[in-house]
């Protein structure tokens, strides 16, 4: 299989370099290389999300992942796949860092079919592309288990014998010198519908892109049913066009795949300002929406919850709010504001605890809460930044205090990825809020 699993920020360079491949540095074929420094140099020039960017080690130049996951493809057919920073701490750390990814993209709506069980199985021993491409096939071999769905379309034809509504102009423009030939206008049934051509044309593409032999079979033999209908010409205009009638909501999940694999477009990479090449996640975001479901799943009651709240702007100018400010998650009781939380994907160290290093932890962070805090709990009340827990961050730490806002305290707290829960000491005022998470 051609292709290499690396991490985020890892570094790719060229196997020409003569560099040592060493923890962080990968070696890509020459041709893969100068592919990427093209994207990285295109992107920037472009404005759009940085997922590359131009770097040196060892006195050579590389390009370096940032922290967007998920599966890069180059034109020749060389996958790279991109996988959480955090396996690099396990023994088994591609397959454990695999199936978390897998976990958190169930909480984005573009997934929320994704088979966890079925795709972790997969994931021990498969890249990310071949586990989308199986959940793919799976659902359009559902599909075709319980038939396709075929419709009456008019359809305006010369035909040899009358069928449907003669249609007299057309009839005597065509027909003037044929007396054996019918214009007509009439239903006809058939498979060729926009559900079925998207279906087979996203086939094809999958068919391109894997790179498993079992893959290759089961969508050569699911192609095979489709054989009779065209290819989308226009995918944009057969997704505007689609209507699941009464009987075909088996169709809606492999449709969503449809649209990831025609468009190869990363749902959060920001509203087509950057087009990726595969598929690509920004992690942060990833992991904002992975901690937001959770705790909300695990909010108790009389609690409520908001998830990106708009109801306040950093300023006025001439008579215009700009910057709003959007904390992930809002918790409210009684509808007031008690608590604002916001996460962060970086990786924290508790032994770092020192005025230089301060964690790892960044001051604008700290801006950005203390803006919440003002806005949304008029400088009264509680602030919790959220990071994931590693082995070098474990548990909470100390409180911080705002010297000029006595009222507003600012907690740093591990969120586990393993057992989705927020790890909270006794002596947090907000210990109460949230309840042990019951796995579903």
């Amino acid at each position: 299989m051609s292709g290499i699993t690396a991490y985020e920020f890892d570094a790719l360079a060229t196997e020409i370099a003569g560099l040592l491949p060493r923890d962080g540095l990968r070696l890509v074929p020459e041709p893969v290389y100068r592919w990427l420094e093209r994207q990285c140099l295109q992107t920037a020039a472009q404005g759009g999300s940085t997922w590359l960017r131009l770097s040196m080690r060892q006195g050579q130049p590389v390009v370096q992942l940032t922290s967007f996951v998920g599966v890069i493809r180059a034109p020749n057919g060389f996958q790279i796949e991109v996988l959480p920073k955090v396996g690099k701490a396990s023994a088994d750390g591609a397959a454990e860092a695999r199936q978390l990814l897998l976990k958190m993209l169930c909480c984005l709506p573009e997934f929320r079919h994704l088979q966890i069980e079925s795709a972790r199985v997969l994931a021990a021993r498969l890249p990310l592309l071949e586990v989308f491409i199986a959940e793919f096939l799976r659902l359009v071999q559902h599909i075709v288990k319980r038939g396709l769905r075929g419709a009456y379309a008019r359809r305006q034809d010369n035909l040899f014998a009358l069928r449907g509504k003669l249609l007299p102009a057309a009839h005597l423009r065509h027909n003037l010198v044929r007396a054996d030939r019918f214009f007509t206008e009439h239903d006809e049934f058939s498979n060729d519908r926009p559900e079925h051509r998207l279906l087979h044309t996203a086939l094809r593409r999958v068919l391109a892109l894997t790179q498993v032999q079992a893959h290759q079979q089961w969508a050569r033999g699911l192609a095979f049913v489709f054989a009779d209908i065209p290819l989308s010409v226009q995918p944009r205009l057969d997704f505007q066009q689609l209507r699941l009638e009464r009987g075909m909501g088996h169709y809606a999940d492999g449709l969503a795949w449809c649209q990831l694999i025609l468009d190869e477009m990363s749902p959060l990479s920001g509203h087509g300002e950057h087009v990726a090449p595969s598929l690509l996640f920004p992690m942060a975001a990833l992991f904002e929406a992975f901690v937001t479901r959770h705790l909300a799943q695990q909010l108790k009651t009389p609690f409520t919850h908001t998830t990106q709240a708009r109801h306040h702007h950093l300023v006025q100018h001439q008579k215009q709010s700009w910057f709003q400010l959007r904390p992930d998650l809002l918790i409210q009781q009684n509808r007031e504001n008690v608590l604002v939380l916001d996460t962060k994907w970086k990786l924290l160290d508790n032994m770092q605890a020192n005025g230089t290093n301060k964690y790892g932890l960044l001051q604008s962070d700290f801006y950005q809460l203390l803006a919440y805090g003002h806005s949304y709990l008029g400088g009264q009340g509680t602030l919790v930044l959220i990071y994931p827990k590693t082995d070098r961050f474990t548990r909470a730490l100390p409180v911080f205090e705002f010297p000029q806002h006595q009222g507003l305290q600012l907690w740093v707290l591990p969120f586990c990825l393993q057992s989705q829960t927020l790890l909270t000491p006794e002596q947090a005022p907000f210990i109460d809020t949230f309840g042990k998470y019951q796995q579903t």
